[in-house]
C-alpha cells in the first residue's frame, strides 16, 4: 500500500469552539472558511491547452464526513471562469462527470468546493476519494468546456513517480523517432506516453505492443490510442492486455515484446517507430564485429551484438555496396573461418537495400541456449552469402566470440628463394583464446598454383623436421589463411609460442616438388632484429674472387653469418671457417661455416655454439680475436 503524505491540524479549543479559517482574495472578496479537520492530499494537474498553466488539487478531509477539495492554479488569465469536474476512469481513458468541482476564479486562479456525495447523490468518504478511480478536469470556460486548461489523474490512478522510459527508432521515416514512457499508478496500472518528433501535423497513427521482438515479428497484445500527428503524442491507461488479461506496470517491465508505431490506420504495413520493451529492452552492453570482403569486393561491415535483459541479444549486421535487389543468407559456423565448420545458428537473411540485418539470438539452430555471453565466447565466424541459390560465394565474413582477434600482430618477411619473384609476408594475429590467425601473402605467385608451407624447427639456415603445416598459399590470389592452436603433434601452440619458437617458414612450389622452395623466412627467436655487421673478404689466392661475411643479430641473441663471394667457379664448393687470432698470426679453426656454393656465391649459417661447443653469439662475433678463410675446394 503506497504511504500518502498527511499533514495532520491539530484543532484547538478556543471558547468552546472550533477554529476556522478564512481569509480575502486580491480584491478583498470573502473565501468561505474551510473547517481544518484532519488529513489532506495533494494532487498535481498538469498543462493541457495552455503550457504555462498548472496547479493543484488539495483534498482535505474535515472531519465531519464532508470533503473539501481546493484547486489552485498558476497564470490563469484575469477575469476567466473555469469550471472543474471529478470524472470517472483514468485521463487517459476518459470518463463521465462524477463530481462537480466549482469554478476556479482566473484572477485569483483558486476554487473551494465542499461535499459529501457525488453529483448523483451517492455518498462518498474521504478514503474513498483517496481510492477514487478518477481524474480532474478544468476546462477554459462553461461555453467551451473542449478545451482544457489543466488535468490530473486522481485517487488510485494517482501516479507513484516511478517511470520506464523505452527508446522508440525510426524505421521507415527517417527523421520520426521517440519514446514510450510507462508511468506506474498507485493502483498497479500504468500512464503510458508515448511521444514522437517530426510527425505530420496532420497525421493518426496506431500503436501497439506486440508479442516477441522486433527482430522475430508478432501478433499485436495490446493497442495504444493513436498519436496524433499535430502534438507527437499519446496517452494511455494500461491495465489489461487486448484479450483482457490483467496487464500493468510490473508486467511491463517483464514483457516479452516491442512496440510498432505505424504510418496510418489505413497503412499498417509502415512503421515510423518501433522499439523493443520489458525483458528484450537493451541493457546498452554491446559487441561489434568486423566481417571483412571475401569473394566481392568493395562489400564488408560489421556484425553487432547488443545484450538484452533477459540475456538474449539483438545481432544487427551492416554491410555496404550490397546490390539493391539481393538478400544475402548468414550464418553463425563453428571453429575460425580459416578452419571451416558447420551452421550453428541462421541469421534473418540481410536486405541488399538496406545493407541490414536483424536477428534476435536467443538459440542455436539446434535449441541449445545461445544468449549475448554465448556469442562472446563461442568458438565460430560469420559468413554472409551472395544468395540463397549461390552459398559458396562469400561476401563477407568474420571470427568473432573467443576467435575474435585482439589487434596483436606479429609479421615476418619471407624472401624468395628458387623463384626470385616470389617473396611475401607470414602475419600472425593473437585471438582472444591465445590462438593465432597465421596469413601468408606471397607476390608473384603463378595463377593456379597451390604451395604448399609449413613452420620447421631451427633457423633456416640450419634446417630441421616439419612441427606445423599452413593450409596452402593459393597462386591466384597468392593467400593463405590457417588457425594457429596446436603443432602437427597435437601439443598446444598458440600466439605466444609463435613469438618464441626456434623456427623458420618453408613456402614449397607444389605438392610434388616440396624440394623447391618458393619463400622462406626464419621466425620467433630466430627473426633478425635489424642488426648487423658487415666483415670484407678480400682475395687472396685464386684472383678475382672477393665478397663479404655479414653476421645478423637474432632476437635469441644468436646469429646468421652470410657469405656472399663474387667470381666463385659455378660447381665449386667452398668451405669457410672462423680461426684463432689474426690472418697475419694465423691459428685454429674455431667455427665451421656452411659451404659456400660456388654458384650463387653465398653461404648462410646460424652461429650459436663454436666447434667445441662453447656459446658462440652475435656479441661473440664482434668480440672475437679471430678471421675468416675460404677455401678452394675441401681437398
Amino acid at each position: 500500500m503506497k504511504l500518502r503524505k498527511t499533514i495532520r491540524f491539530i484543532l484547538p479549543i478556543v471558547m468552546g469552539a472550533m477554529l476556522f479559517t478564512s481569509c480575502s482574495d486580491d480584491d478583498g472578496d470573502f473565501i468561505p472558511p474551510i473547517i481544518d479537520g484532519g488529513d489532506s492530499e495533494t494532487y498535481q494537474l498538469s498543462s493541457v491547452s495552455n503550457p504555462d498553466i498548472t496547479g493543484t488539487a488539495k483534498f482535505v478531509d474535515n472531519g465531519d464526513n464532508s470533503i473539501t477539495v481546493e484547486l489552485e492554479l498558476q497564470n490563469t488569465p484575469s477575469g476567466g471562469m473555469h469550471p472543474a469536474h471529478i470524472h470517472f476512469n483514468t485521463a487517459a481513458e476518459g470518463g463521465d462527470i462524477a463530481i462537480t468541482l466549482g469554478t476556479v476564479d482566473g484572477s485569483t486562479g483558486m476554487s473551494s468546493v465542499t461535499f459529501s456525495t457525488l453529483d448523483d447523490g451517492t455518498a462518498i468518504s474521504y478514503e474513498e476519494l483517496l481510492d477514487f478511480d478518477g481524474y480532474i478536469n478544468v476546462h477554459t470556460s462553461a461555453d467551451d468546456l473542449g478545451t482544457l486548461v489543466a488535468q490530473g489523474d486522481i485517487g488510485q490512478n494517482e501516479l507513484t513517480g516511478d517511470t520506464k522510459v523505452y527508446e522508440l527508432g525510426s524505421v521507415a521515416v527517417e527523421e520520426i523517432s521517440g519514446t514510450a514512457t510507462f508511468s506506474e499508478r498507485v493502483n498497479g496500472e500504468a500512464l503510458a506516453t508515448i511521444v514522437l518528433n517530426n510527425t505530420p501535423a496532420d497525421g493518426m497513427h496506431p500503436g501497439h505492443i506486440h508479442m516477441n521482438t522486433a527482430a522475430e515479428g508478432g501478433d499485436i497484445a495490446f493497442t495504444f490510442n493513436p498519436v496524433d500527428g499535430a502534438t507527437g503524442m499519446s496517452k494511455t491507461n494500461v491495465s489489461n492486455l487486448d484479450d483482457d488479461s490483467d496487464f500493468g506496470y510490473n508486467d511491463v517491465l517483464t514483457y516479452d515484446g516491442y512496440i510498432n508505431i505505424h504510418l496510418s490506420a489505413d497503412n499498417l504495413a509502415t512503421l515510423v517507430a518501433q522499439g523493443d520493451i520489458g525483458q528484450n529492452e537493451l541493457t546498452g552492453e554491446a559487441k561489434t564485429y568486423e566481417l571483412g570482403s571475401v569473394d566481392v569486393e568493395g562489400i564488408d561491415g560489421t556484425a553487432t551484438f547488443e545484450e538484452r535483459v533477459n540475456g538474449e541479444a539483438l545481432a544487427t549486421i551492416m554491410l555496404n555496396n550490397t546490390p539493391e535487389d539481393g538478400t544475402h543468407p548468414g550464418h553463425i559456423h563453428m571453429n575460425t573461418a580459416a578452419e571451416g565448420g558447420d551452421i550453428a545458428f541462421t541469421f534473418n537473411p540481410v536486405d541488399g537495400a538496406t545493407g541490414m540485418s536483424k536477428t534476435n539470438v536467443a538459440a542455436l539452430d539446434d535449441d541449445t541456449a545461445f544468449g549475448y555471453a554465448q556469442v562472446l565466447e563461442v568458438d565460430g565466424y560469420i559468413n554472409i552469402h551472395l544468395s540463397a541459390d549461390d552459398l559458396a560465394t562469400l561476401v563477407a565474413q568474420g571470427d568473432i566470440g573467443q576467435n575474435e582477434l585482439t589487434g596483436e600482430s606479429k609479421t615476418y618477411e619471407l624472401g624468395s628463394v628458387a623463384v626470385p619473384t616470389i617473396s611475401g609476408t607470414a602475419t600472425f594475429a593473437e585471438r582472444l583464446n591465445g590462438e593465432a590467425l597465421a596469413i601468408i601473402m606471397l607476390d608473384g605467385t603463378p595463377d593456379g598454383g597451390m604451395h604448399p608451407g609449413h613452420i620447421h624447427g631451427n633457423s633456416a639456415a640450419e634446417s630441421g623436421d616439419i612441427l606445423f603445416t599452413f593450409n596452402p598459399v593459393d597462386g591466384t590470389t597468392g593467400m593463405s589463411k590457417t588457425n594457429v592452436a596446436t603443432l602437427d603433434d597435437d601439443s598446444a601452440f598458440g600466439y605466444d609460442d609463435i613469438l618464441i619458437i626456434d623456427g623458420y617458414i618453408n613456402i614449397h612450389l607444389s605438392a610434388d616438388d616440396l624440394g623447391t622452395l618458393v619463400a622462406q623466412g626464419d621466425i620467433g627467436e630466430n627473426e633478425l632484429t635489424g642488426t648487423s655487421k658487415t666483415y670484407a673478404l678480400n682475395t687472396v689466392d685464386v684472383p678475382g674472387i672477393s665478397g663479404n661475411a655479414t653476421f645478423f643479430e637474432r632476437v635469441s641473441g644468436d646469429a646468421l653469418a652470410v657469405i656472399e663471394l663474387t667470381g666463385t667457379p659455378a660447381d665449386g664448393v667452398h668451405p669457410a671457417h672462423i680461426h684463432a687470432n689474426s690472418a697475419a698470426e694465423t691459428g685454429p679453426i674455431i667455427f665451421t661455416f656452411n659451404p659456400v656454393d660456388g654458384t650463387t656465391g653465398i653461404s648462410k649459417t646460424h652461429v650459436d655454439i663454436l666447434d667445441d661447443e662453447t656459446p658462440f653469439s652475435y656479441q661473440g662475433v664482434l668480440d672475437v680475436d679471430g678471421y675468416i678463410n675460404v677455401h678452394l675446394s675441401p681437398r
